[in-house]
């Protein structure tokens, strides 16, 4: 794990898994986690997860994915509460925070706001794809 979490900041990725491989990841909130579950979520299951941050949705893609641990620089509440029921190793958080706050921190991340109300992972993911949706203006394709 303290590879990847090294990986995570020094070549500035949003997160990092490894999973007998390890891979980098760029892209901003919960898209490359969307995809894996939806296109290889075999990598997913079991694997080691360094993230910058952690917001209900990531957490849910994570519980969905059935990754065995997790480190993140910050994470909500929420997300917290969520992966210790599914019984997910978080092994160092730097900062709890009630709730993620939107890229230009001038509110509460969009995301994380539709997500609050909801505990199923299942159900979380009907609201991440509608969230994905409405980014790209159709249903997602992954």
């Amino acid at each position: 794990m303290k590879a990847i979490i090294e990986q995570l900041h020094a070549d500035r990725c949003s997160c990092v898994i490894r999973n007998g491989e390890t891979r980098s990841f760029h892209r901003p909130g919960v898209a490359d986690l969307y995809e894996l579950l939806n296109n290889e979520p075999d990598f997913l299951r079991g694997a080691s997860v360094a993230d910058k941050v952690v917001g209900k949705g990531a957490a849910a893609l994570m519980v969905l994915g059935q990754i065995r641990e997790v480190y993140t620089d910050v994470i909500s509440r929420p997300a917290l509460e969520l992966l210790a029921g599914a019984r997910i190793g978080i092994l160092h958080k730097k900062e709890v925070v009630p709730a993620i706050r939107n890229r230009i921190d001038t509110g509460p991340c969009p995301l994380e706001s539709r997500c609050l109300e909801e505990n199923d992972p299942e159900k979380l993911l009907l609201i991440i794809e509608q969230f994905i949706a409405g980014l790209s203006g159709s249903r997602p394709t992954v």
